[in-house]
């Protein structure tokens, strides 16, 4: 059987007329809707690229798995950012054609289908059900994933999408909800499928800063100054009351601003068993282009979709491996990105703010501002917003039509342009 139909409310072309509109405002358009990088790709990740272009992993068929180097450079971020010891709770990675094609064709690799059901949460990106509905699997949508009392005793239940930081909305699962999650899902066999493509955005800091101060924050002095990691947070609430925590050697930098893993060995007791967790370069390093990504978790799931991926072609080129491979060490770039995005998201929530959208807040995460609207639906925010020339997404793409979603993937400039007409309507 081959990929089963599918329909999404995921259509671009429904926003063009008011791209349309925005451009016509003086100095045109600032669009806010797609989450596309603006930025430059470093120098580094440039020159591991050209350096790799006539290299045996360029003129010959490249390693499905990866090369070693780059296995290897996962599994040293996992354990630098992410405090996981891939080796010792069983997990095996895979890199993926960018983590879209990963996400959407997740449950067929997993080879789900009719009578089969996958759980997401219904404020949510929107490939996971594209992909649950290819594979001719069963969608159920939940509020609110963790509340696990919702999905664990439908008959049928075969995976869990988690997306935590999420797009849209920023919301962040702790350490002690997403091992409740695991253990919910191994009790009825389940996998728990985690995208965590935003884990090193997290903005707990900044959060905290800005609602204390109502004001810009230096992103700088917040990332110094953050709290205790997620994962060693989780560590030391465990041993004063019982709960998950953790084992791994999580350092500081980017592991102190980072969202929880589902494979953090407290949340995951040790055990990467029914657990996969994606992870993507487009954001952190400004990579959408190269498609670099990777799945990584349960050694018994990633070797036969590995094994699979190999025989349909699912590989990514060799020299970009190789900047792959660079840009996963590169923590210093990933966290002068951060400041950039850390100081938009505080001059877009300032100017949402002051246009009247009083719910609009710095996310815990990720790199999308979610607001109620102020009209009746999403649209009739997107018309009046075009008028200043300014173009969010429709929260109907994403699951609710009573919500907008802001990116900040925009330029500093553009930010700034459409913070200031929001502050001066």
């Amino acid at each position: 059987m081959g990929f089963a139909t599918y329909s999404t409310p995921y259509d671009w072309s429904r926003v063009a007329k008011f791209r349309a509109a925005a451009a016509q405002y003086p100095g045109g358009a600032v669009d806010l809707s797609i989450g596309s990088p603006v930025d430059p790709v470093s120098e580094g990740v440039r020159k591991a690229l050209a350096d790799a272009s006539n290299a045996r992993n360029a003129y010959g068929y490249p390693a499905t798995v990866g090369t070693p180097e780059l296995r290897e450079a996962i599994s040293q971020w996992y354990r630098r950012d992410r405090g996981v010891d891939l080796a010792a709770i069983g997990a095996s990675a895979v890199p993926s054609v960018g983590s879209k094609e990963a996400v959407a064709l997740m449950a067929s690799l997993l080879q789900l289908g009719p009578g089969d059901v996958i759980v997401q949460p219904r404020i949510a990106y929107p490939t996971y059900a594209i992909g649950t509905q290819l594979a001719g699997a069963t969608i159920k949508l939940v509020d609110a994933v963790e509340d696990t009392a919702s999905w664990e005793r439908i008959k049928g239940v075969k995976a869990i999408w988690v997306n935590s930081p999420n797009n849209p909305s920023g919301k962040v699962l702790n350490a002690f909800q997403l091992h409740d999650i695991v253990m919910a899902a191994r009790r009825i066999g389940a996998v728990v499928l985690s995208d965590e493509c935003y884990a090193l955005l997290g903005w707990q800091a900044e959060k905290a800063a800005y609602a204390a101060g109502g004001a810009p924050v230096n992103p700088l002095a917040a990332a110094q100054s953050a709290p205790v990691a997620p994962t060693a947070l989780a560590t030391r609430d465990a041993e004063s009351q019982g709960a998950p925590g953790t084992s791994g050697a999580a350092s500081a930098g980017l592991a102190s601003v980072a969202a929880p893993s589902i494979l953090d060995p407290g949340v995951c007791a040790g055990s990467a068993e029914g657990i996969l967790a994606l992870y993507s370069l487009s954001k952190q390093s400004n990579m959408a282009g190269y498609r670099v990504a990777f799945i990584a978790g349960d050694k018994a799931l990633i070797d036969p979709m590995a094994a699979l991926r190999k025989q349909i072609g699912l590989i990514i080129p060799g020299p970009v491996q190789a900047a792959m491979t660079f840009a996963l060490g590169d923590d210093e770039t990933v966290l002068a990105q951060r400041r950039k995005y850390a100081s938009r998201l505080a001059s877009l929530v300032d100017g949402l703010r002051a246009f009247g959208y009083e719910d609009a807040m710095i996310p815990d995460g990720g790199l999308y501002v979610w607001v109620k609207a102020l009209g009746t639906d999403c649209w009739d925010d997107m018309d009046a917003l075009a008028t200043l020339g300014i173009v969010p997404a429709p929260g109907e793409f994403y699951g609710d039509a009573g919500y907008l979603r802001f990116s900040v993937t925009a330029s500093d400039e553009a930010v700034n342009r459409a913070a200031h007409r929001l502050r001066g309507a």
